[in-house]
């Protein structure tokens, strides 16, 4: 075994992530965790841990927001994806943790905020089966069969969830999972019947061989999209026109098979990733599929700015969420993709 002063650095992502030779896989960005907590002080939203399957070690954290005793409404359920470049972040950071709880209590829904599994460790698609594996595990709980062998049932789900209002959403990389799970849910089904209602993608991580909009003409496999995929999925098929990160890419399926009725796509307007979103959210439009979909762009924004920073002005954008949690459209005054 090496020591910690003779290692050798095999690979690295700056600002993100470090691999040694012996193995030792060292994130640079230090997010500390918080635990769960019943009844926030700031947003009375509850929040626990739970296992979703031991044999394989799934996890997620659960939020509830503050119901009154006699409060027997059911509450749109929203299955999120943190972001973090597939290598890092968790659902129990403290960033994550933050804006989750700011969310459930704004939306008044009840969140599954996925603890999938990371690279290095676990290459692509670790990441892509663990979400579609939480999804379907929500829609498991709308029924009333508790004799299924390994499912565990989760009383928040049963006793406050809509299964009619069922939600995807995540930001950057778990924007990119929110596609690929609503493109696997137009093909196959999830359980007792359930459907996605809608999907949201905040800032979406997409990129492909060719360049689009103000996207560098040249050296684009330097590029930091381009070398986070080969880092995150090191085996994958074409590269970055593999459809899971190009949409449009030689292989890809139509999207208009796209398994939800609703879709909101957000950009930073100073985010590298701006126009791969604006691209992606044409696309969709352009495709057939014969869903609601919406565009909003935050001006002078850079990438996860909500995330960072959520107590600003234009972090307070993040409300233009709350009424595509409704069963209906949003009433916003939301821009063309183009």
């Amino acid at each position: 075994m090496s020591s910690s002063t003779n290692k050798v650095v095999v690979s690295e992502i700056l600002p993100y992530i470090r691999v040694y030779d012996d193995g030792t896989v060292e994130r640079l960005l230090n997010i500390p965790s918080v635990p769960p907590q019943l009844n926030d002080p700031q947003t009375g939203v509850s929040s626990k841990d739970i296992t979703i399957f031991p044999d394989t070690g799934l996890s997620a954290r659960l939020y509830l927001p503050k119901l009154s005793p006699d409060d027997h409404q059911k509450l749109p359920i929203l299955v999120y994806f943190h972001g973090g470049s597939f290598c890092i972040d968790s659902s129990s950071s403290s960033l994550c943790h933050r804006y989750m709880s700011i969310l459930v209590s704004r939306a008044n829904i009840i969140t599954v905020s996925v603890e999938y599994r990371l690279v290095p460790e676990h290459p692509l698609p670790a990441a892509y089966e663990d979400c579609w594996s939480a999804l379907k595990w929500v829609s498991s709980n709308s029924s009333e069969d508790n004799s299924s062998p390994g499912i565990i049932h989760e009383p928040w789900l049963r006793q406050h969830g809509d299964f009619e209002r069922v939600f995807i959403g995540g930001d950057s990389s778990g924007a990119n999972i929110v596609h690929n799970v609503a493109m696997r849910a137009g093909l196959e089904p999830l359980c007792s019947g359930v459907k996605l209602l809608g999907a949201f993608l905040n800032q979406p991580y997409f990129t492909g061989s060719m360049p689009i909009g103000n996207e560098p003409k040249e050296r684009m496999e330097e590029s930091l999209e381009h070398r986070l995929w080969k880092f995150a999925f090191p085996s994958c098929e074409d590269g970055v026109d593999n459809p899971a990160i190009n949409p449009l890419g030689p292989k890809a399926r139509s999207l208009s098979v796209l398994g939800c009725r609703k879709m909101f796509v957000s950009v930073g307007g100073a985010d590298s990733l701006r126009d791969r979103g604006i691209w992606y959210c044409n696309a969709v439009k352009e495709t057939g599929w014969e869903g609601e979909i919406e565009f909003f762009e935050t001006e002078g924004e850079g990438h996860a700015f909500h995330i960072f920073n959520p107590a600003t002005e234009n972090a307070q954008s993040l409300l233009y969420l709350l009424p595509f949690f409704s069963s209906g459209g949003s009433n916003l005054d939301t821009e063309s993709c183009a």
